[in-house]
């Protein structure tokens, strides 16, 4: 039996699917252009807090090893602090997606700025592209240094008899929603002051205009070594006794939940949507490889209590897809709002 076989381009069906196939080619060209031409020029790797945090000491020791890896293409660290991260955000979300700015922020203040805020200047869930993520480690929660407290019962027992002024780093943290629940389970009072980021509000606690606060041990282990501040919990973490040798976390002190268990806390890297795959690949690969390859990110890993390398790729995208849902739902059912 004799099978004709019809020529390739007479039938139309075909020539319509390789002329749109032709066409996603087409568009494909400029992006693998970008990509192998990036870095053309600084990097210019934006903060979301400020100096004095885990955050700015993750980005500086992150842009050391970027600017050693790519050839010495400079990646210069910039901080915009203010309005939950959205700052920051925004800026590299309505930036070019040529892998030349990127962002690096709490991934608390993205998950948390459509419920927090009224308006949202971008869509943190779509306009920019998760890349890689760095825990935050140990934090301790710390009282100023003549707060008539030893231990959390104590500072619970006090927190009943008149108000506790509280530092916050950042409005809708994992330590803003702790505390929150904090009082809400125990009736005790907690007034919480909002800085941007832990510097300020550490600055405060050392002088004595705040009696208590929380940060990663970037932000606190100063003040902790200079006896300016005393460490009563881990709020993160498991239990360290080489960095806060004593220092119990909220289950040893009986405190359980997904207030207390699941906030998981990170410094997350992103990219503007529409940055070309193979540089959000090639800058995901470089932050796993620093955590075992620079010096100065094993060092501020070690400071911060961080045992494990950066969350990348599936990894990532499980992350987000675990945590965020849940600081939404303590902000909702605690019922926080940006004032």
């Amino acid at each position: 039996m004799n099978t004709r076989l019809e020529p390739t381009w007479s039938n139309p069906h075909r020539r319509l699917l390789l002329a749109g196939l032709g066409a996603v080619g087409i568009g494909w060209l400029p992006s693998m252009a970008r990509a192998q031409g990036w870095p053309s020029k600084p990097i210019r790797l934006i903060a979301a807090q400020a100096p004095g945090s885990s955050n700015d000491a993750t980005a500086r020791a992150l842009a050391e090893y970027l600017t050693m890896s790519l050839g010495g293409a400079p990646v210069v660290v910039e901080n915009k602090p203010g309005a939950i991260g959205m700052i920051a955000a925004e800026y590299v979300a309505r930036s070019a997606a040529d892998g030349h700015t990127l962002l690096i922020t709490l991934h608390s203040q993205l998950a948390q700025a459509p419920v927090l805020l009224k308006k949202v200047p971008l869509d943190t869930s779509n306009d920019l592209v998760p890349i890689a993520a760095f825990s935050t480690g140990v934090a301790p929660m710390v009282v100023k240094k003549d707060l008539p407290v030893k231990n959390l019962k104590e500072l619970i027992a006090l927190s009943r008899t008149r108000p506790i002024s509280v530092g916050n780093y950042g409005i809708g943290s994992g330590w803003h929603l702790m505390i929150s629940a904090l009082a809400q389970q125990t009736g005790g009072k907690f007034d919480i002051i909002n800085y941007k980021g832990t510097g300020p509000m550490v600055l405060d606690l050392m002088a004595g205009h705040i009696d208590m606060g929380a940060g990663s041990m970037a932000g606190m282990g100063g003040a902790i070594a200079q006896g300016a501040t005393r460490p009563i919990l881990s709020i993160s973490g498991t239990r360290s006794d080489t960095l806060l040798p004593g220092v119990p976390t909220w289950a040893d002190e009986g405190f359980v939940g997904p207030a207390f268990q699941y906030l998981i806390e990170c410094n997350m890297v992103l990219a503007p949507k529409g940055t070309p795959k193979a540089i959000v690949d090639r800058v995901a690969g470089l932050a796993h490889e620093s955590f075992f390859k620079s010096n100065r990110v094993k060092t501020v890993m070690a400071q911060l209590g961080v045992t494990e390398p950066p969350w990348t790729g599936d990894e990532l995208g499980k992350l987000i897809e675990r945590t965020w849902p849940q600081y939404q739902a303590m902000t909702r059912e605690l019922g926080l709002t940006m004032e």
